[in-house]
């Protein structure tokens, strides 16, 4: 894949994957996946990646294997976070080389929908610790599990995320209602205007829209950059807004007619 012309300002500039490494097995899981065809060196935008795909494409295995690699907890968490409830993540890490860059970040988080509730009561354990540090503090001052999903993830970027930093998410969207989406975009922009850089699969096309960004596609072939117009969860989801009904009968369609 070709390098991004842009001058590169981002904490991360690429990932090489190391398929002469041992162990490595195309036929295996998760080497078998779609995210590992069609190229050997990804290169990241320095403020924002996505990377879309059907179920089952990989991309949530991918945005694991590059957390694990930049040095986060698999579950998720700060880089400081150290727990693991259930050892469930691939060795894709093991064959990912993360090309950094030489300047330091100040911050960094890796969120992931499945395992947010673990991240939450991590940071309830670590907080009641007899004189540790006061985690929910930074984490907008209360209890994660006594707000909505959407209320807790929004609290999280508001008050956790400080900016100059590498951000991993996977699948935000999870949490959030189409408004709270568009909130989200705002605060990324934000972020982003605070030299930080995102890294997050999605599916919503609400938040693949950003405009500075640069969006990796995967299909059954592999993995290519595609234009946001040409992104077919836009597409679909564009079409079906367009014409509602048509899809709704089709969709919808029983075999009474068959019957008659």
């Amino acid at each position: 894949m070709q390098v991004p012309t842009h001058e590169f300002e981002g904490f991360v500039h690429s990932v090489e994957l190391l398929r002469d490494k041992e162990g490595w097995d195309a036929n295996r899981y998760p080497f078998s996946l779609p995210l590992a065809r069609g190229w050997d060196r990804l290169f990241f935008h320095p403020r924002v990646t996505f990377f879309v795909g059907e179920n089952g494409s990989g991309k949530s295995t991918l945005i694991e294997a590059l957390a694990v690699a930049s040095g986060f907890n698999a579950e998720g968490g700060s880089r400081n976070f150290n727990f693991s409830t259930h050892a469930s993540h691939s060795s894709l890490h093991e064959f990912c080389r993360i090309a950094r860059s030489p300047r330091r970040r100040k911050d960094g988080y890796f969120l992931r929908a499945e395992s947010y509730f673990n991240v939450a009561s991590e940071i309830e354990r670590l907080d009641e610790e007899p004189g540790g540090p006061k985690v929910i503090d930074s984490h907008g001052g209360r209890s994660l599990h006594e707000m909505s999903h959407g209320q807790s993830f929004m609290a999280l970027l508001d008050s956790r995320f400080r900016g100059d930093g590498l951000y991993i998410l996977d699948e935000p969207e999870a949490a959030l209602s189409p408004n709270r989406q568009l909130g989200f975009l705002s605060r990324l922009h934000e972020l982003v205007g605070q030299k930080s850089q995102f890294i997050i699969a999605t599916h919503s096309p609400i938040i693949l829209a950003y405009p500075d960004a640069t969006i990796y596609e995967l299909s059954s072939s592999g993995m290519l950059p595609t234009a946001y117009d040409d992104l077919e969860h836009v597409q679909v989801t564009r079409n079906f807004l367009n014409r509602t009904q048509m899809f709704l009968d089709t969709l919808l369609a029983d075999d009474e007619t068959d019957k008659r």
